[in-house]
């Protein structure tokens, strides 16, 4: 197994599966992002070698209400296990490498409105294609996630499941060479409505930004990431109101530090969110025109659970008279 490859790769995969904590920066008016922004942090634009591989990520995000709705600036957090499986059957697609990814993220939250547990929609990504064109990489793929999770409440925001669908289609660049990596991940998520009350959060874009060094088995850099909300709410029904939610930005910085043991390979990441503004909304409306500030703290580890079977050796037949 190409180790140095897998550890890089396999720390990509994982980043973009780890799942979001909507609820956590929203109270639809309010629900956010699906997916946690900082997520793909030291994500590669390479593929692993052919086999089936897992991913365990926990992370935590401890934040505040912020905006002209907040009020008196209720604390936010949340604590998250990941479990997912990217598969890497080693095929070719367009030139490109073809792997899958699922995932079932498990939230623990506490909001404003009180704490709560449970499962968060699930992600799968069916198609991922990844190009190596030199010294770069490539990736593409669209991300889905499903509305299974923990639904509760009148509008089904009261757990931390989603009762709508979000798409997201990505594109990851890199530049890899000499053990400097830097890669540029963008993403956006694009809602269905509510389909309980009607309600559609709008688009939201994600810029994630990697730059890192490799030493032996250790890889160490600065990381920085930006998630603002791109298009305005639609709310045709009226269920919060008639007001709609506010646009946001967020900018955030902090570190990575990798660590390849070769079966395995272990990533911790955070990064505190030094800039934030909102706009819109409805300001005295509770939760209308908010959104969250913090910091968050990653850690993920991979490693490879199956791997095709070497060919037979060819046997050659000798005939002797």
């Amino acid at each position: 197994m190409n180790t140095k490859l897998t550890a890089r790769a396999m720390l990509g995969a994982a980043a973009l599966i780890a799942a979001g904590i909507g609820q956590a920066s929203a109270y639809e008016p309010g629900e956010s992002w699906a997916q946690k922004p900082g997520a793909t942090l030291g994500a590669a634009a390479e593929a692993p070698p052919p086999g089936l591989y897992m991913i365990d990520q926990a992370f935590t995000y401890q934040s505040t209400v912020v905006g002209p709705g907040s009020g008196n600036q209720a604390a936010v957090h949340a604590n998250v296990g990941v479990t997912g499986f990217l598969f890497a059957p080693g095929w070719t697609f367009l030139g490109g490498t073809y792997t899958a990814v699922a995932v079932q993220p498990f939230i623990d939250l506490g909001t404003p409105g009180g704490a709560v547990a449970g499962i968060h929609n699930t992600f799968i990504s069916p198609v991922q294609l990844t190009w190596k064109l030199g010294d770069f990489g490539v990736t593409a793929d669209l991300g889905i996630y499903v509305p299974d999770g923990s639904i509760s409440g009148a509008n089904g925001t009261g757990n931390v499941g989603a009762p709508y669908w979000t798409f997201q289609p990505e594109l990851r660049v890199g530049y890899y060479k000499d053990g400097w990596a830097f890669t540029v991940d963008s993403y956006v998520e694009i809602n269905t409505k509510n389909s309980i009350n009607g309600y559609t959060t709008g688009d939201i874009l994600h810029e994630e930004f990697t730059f890192t060094k490799t030493f032996g088995k250790w890889t160490v850099g600065p990381v920085a990431y930006y998630v603002g909300q791109v298009t305005n709410d639609s709310n045709p029904l009226g269920a919060y109101g008639g007001g709609l939610n506010n646009k946001f930005n967020i900018w955030a910085v902090g570190g990575l530090l990798a660590y390849n043991f070769g079966p395995a390979s272990l990533s911790v990441w955070a990064a505190d969110e030094v800039s934030v503004t909102t706009s819109g909304g409805t300001p005295n409306f509770a939760g209308v025109g908010t959104i969250t500030r913090g910091w968050t703290a990653f850690a993920t580890l991979s490693y490879q659970v199956w791997s095709p079977s070497a060919p037979a050796p060819k046997v050659s037949s000798m005939v002797t008279k």
